[in-house]
């Protein structure tokens, strides 16, 4: 079991622990806050049945709940998750539900402190995947100048000290952001998807001369990066634009070094980029698509461990998780920032920014440019409305839209292409762009993405432009 820093996390954490050993169930609970991945890594390590993470991720400070996780260390999918609400459900009042006390738990061995030990085990398997040690501990990594923010969240220590020890020691903390705080006061949401959180970490780049930027959200399952462009200004990358540049880079030094294995295949989300997928193919990697929610890559990763039918090599989703490596079955901030900032360090020796990068990349592969609009619509109204405007564009598909043709359409309640029903609709245009509606699991919203693949800047901000305007006018007719 483990949290974050939100406001009653710690309480939240031993309470589970304290009725699992109610129930004659031994738990380990970390003491104080750790990041998500690390939780997946440690139901893995330590062999344990499930795992727990109190957190509302990145979330307003309102907020809290918890994730739950299988023996693999991968968030429940909804068929196991239904089987745990039913089993919640049963339960007629809290006077039914066991618990012990604290000491008694420690005392009978049903409740084991989580500390040091298992805190290196982590950091040591994250900083071995590092694809070139030798290079930042060459020198590279202390001539590379980071600034990174944990967002008062748990990603402080880990990050920092994996940082470290893969030979980054010029990297310079927020410390208005580096101590827990469950309000989140210096920021108005601590989303790294967001340029305003990164407010802060911009003015002391500024001050260092800083070659990225990097924030992780509460309970560092998210990565956000931030890079100078071609006039100076530090740029916001989108979670599209950092995967694929992490894809490249890992893949491109795989391919170099005769390491890329015949199976090798990266696993993405049917909402995210299709730039980071041509990559992947250009080096000779398979690409596979699920459904959104890390679960379902960590899900595919468990299945190809079984049967051997693919190498995992890396997963990532738009909405800022990566993971690299097979030691988790969750997005994993932690390696994102060792990833992304390596990357950088790397290309600087090359005389490139991560910037120059992606317009190398655009150059090769075309422009992908990509949106994401939302509305909430809170309250029984809310969920009739959400509900209405996808029937609506189920049952009365565009034949065209902003002028383009609308060549097909995934219904993916269907359960098609292998997946699993979810209530989730897909418009691929005759010119590659693509727009997606999507409920959100999580919030009163409803959630349109938007991808566009032009030959430059400036067509692609157009045809992005264009085809926002015309799905959302639809959009907000019928909400």
């Amino acid at each position: 079991i483990a949290h974050d820093s939100r406001n009653f996390s710690p309480e939240f954490a031993l309470e589970a622990a304290l009725v699992l050993a109610g129930n004659g169930v031994k738990a380990y609970l970390f003491k104080g806050l750790r990041p998500t991945p690390q939780l997946s890594f440690a139901v893995r390590a330590l062999g344990a049945t499930s795992g727990i993470v109190v957190t509302a991720s990145h979330n307003p400070p309102e907020y809290n709940g918890y994730k739950a996780y299988g023996s693999d260390g991968c968030q429940l999918v909804p068929e196991d998750a239904e089987q745990v609400i039913a089993a919640i459900q049963q339960v007629s009042g809290f006077d039914k539900v066991l618990r012990i006390s604290q000491q008694e738990a420690e005392a009978s061995g049903l409740l084991i402190w989580l500390g040091d030990q298992e805190d290196q085990d982590y950091v040591n398997t994250v900083v071995s995947h590092s694809l070139n040690s030798d290079l930042l501990k060459s020198g590279a990594g202390a001539e590379f100048s980071v600034v990174y923010t944990p967002l008062h969240g748990a990603g402080n220590m880990p990050v920092r000290h994996v940082l470290a020890q893969a030979g980054f020691t010029n990297v310079h903390v927020v410390a208005q952001q580096e101590q827990p705080d469950g309000y989140f006061s210096t920021v108005k949401s601590p989303n790294p998807e967001e340029r305003e959180a990164f407010t802060l970490a911009i003015e002391l780049a500024h001050q260092v001369g800083a070659d990225i930027i990097v924030g992780t959200d509460p309970d560092c399952d998210r990565m956000g990066a931030v890079v100078r462009n071609n006039e100076g200004e530090y740029v916001v990358l989108s979670g599209n634009q950092s995967g694929a540049i992490m894809v490249h880079y890992l893949l491109s030094t795989l391919k170099e070094r005769g390491q890329l294995p015949d199976n090798g295949v990266v696993v993405k989300t049917i909402v995210t980029s299709e730039m980071g997928a041509d990559i992947a193919r250009h080096y000779g990697a398979g690409v596979v698509n699920t459904l959104t929610g890390f679960k379902y890559i960590g899900e595919k990763m468990t299945q190809y461990e079984k049967t051997g039918e693919h190498s995992f090599l890396f997963g990532y989703e738009e909405s800022y998780g990566y993971l690299a490596g097979t030691y988790a079955r969750d997005k994993d901030a932690v390696i994102a920032s060792l990833y992304i900032c390596e990357a950088a360090a790397y290309y600087k020796s090359k005389g490139k920014t991560l910037y120059d990068v992606l317009l190398e990349l655009y150059a090769q592969f075309g422009t992908y440019l990509e949106h994401l609009e939302s509305r909430t619509l809170k309250g029984i109204d809310g969920v009739q409305q959400i509900t209405s405007i996808m029937e609506n564009w189920r049952n009365h598909p565009p034949v065209e839209i902003a002028g383009t043709a609308v060549g097909k359409v995934l219904d993916y309640s269907l359960g098609i292409d292998g997946l699993p029903r979810e209530n989730v609709l897909k418009y691929m245009l005759q010119d590659g762009s693509w727009f997606c509606l999507r409920p959100s699991g999580t919030e009163p919203k409803i959630k349109v993405y938007f991808a566009v693949r032009s030959n430059n800047q400036n067509e692609a901000t157009d045809a992005l432009k264009r085809l926002t305007q015309a799905v959302m006018a639809r959009v907000d007719n019928k909400a």
